[in-house]
């Protein structure tokens, strides 16, 4: 994999901020023209440096307040169980994020809904129709105190 110089983790840092600045806009910041700026937010993309561009949305504004955090263990680990939970996870619209854990937890869900009801019926008529769940241990998001997409460099 290629090294980065301080332009390119400038330019990151820059498009981590607000990805909607123009190149026009990235290359007067670094005070460099934008034809070489160009090429390497080009360069930063092709190498997988940056994945994509997106949105932040508002949650309350998209009536999705609530925050669900579940916990969850399975039955059985070995590969086959395992590769079988995470398509199914990956098929739950609702669930933003997850991540495979080591310790006494096997997965790690977030999940953001309209409010407990949605939730109760998500739970209730999709995460229990997985077969593998052992332990399901649900956790509400009282506040957000602090929330970032940025990766420190």
């Amino acid at each position: 994999m290629e090294r980065l110089d301080a332009i390119d983790l400038k330019i990151l840092r820059i498009l981590q901020k607000d990805s909607k600045k123009t190149t026009k806009e990235v290359s007067e910041l670094l005070n460099l023209s934008a034809s070489p700026v160009y090429e390497r937010i080009r360069r930063l993309e092709k190498n997988g440096y940056i994945r994509k561009y997106v949105a932040l949305l508002d949650k309350r504004l998209v009536n999705k307040p609530i925050t669900a955090v579940c916990m969850v263990s399975l039955r059985y680990h070995n590969e086959g169980f395992i590769e079988k939970f995470e398509r199914q996870i990956k098929a739950l619209k609702e669930v933003q994020e997850c991540y495979h854990m080591a310790g006494k937890v096997d997965f790690f869900l977030k999940i953001n809904l309209g409010d407990l009801d949605e939730y109760h019926e998500f739970v209730r008529l999709k995460l229990s129709k997985i077969e593998n769940i052992g332990v399901l241990e649900s956790y509400f998001v009282l506040k957000e105190m602090y929330s970032t997409t940025a990766y420190y460099f």
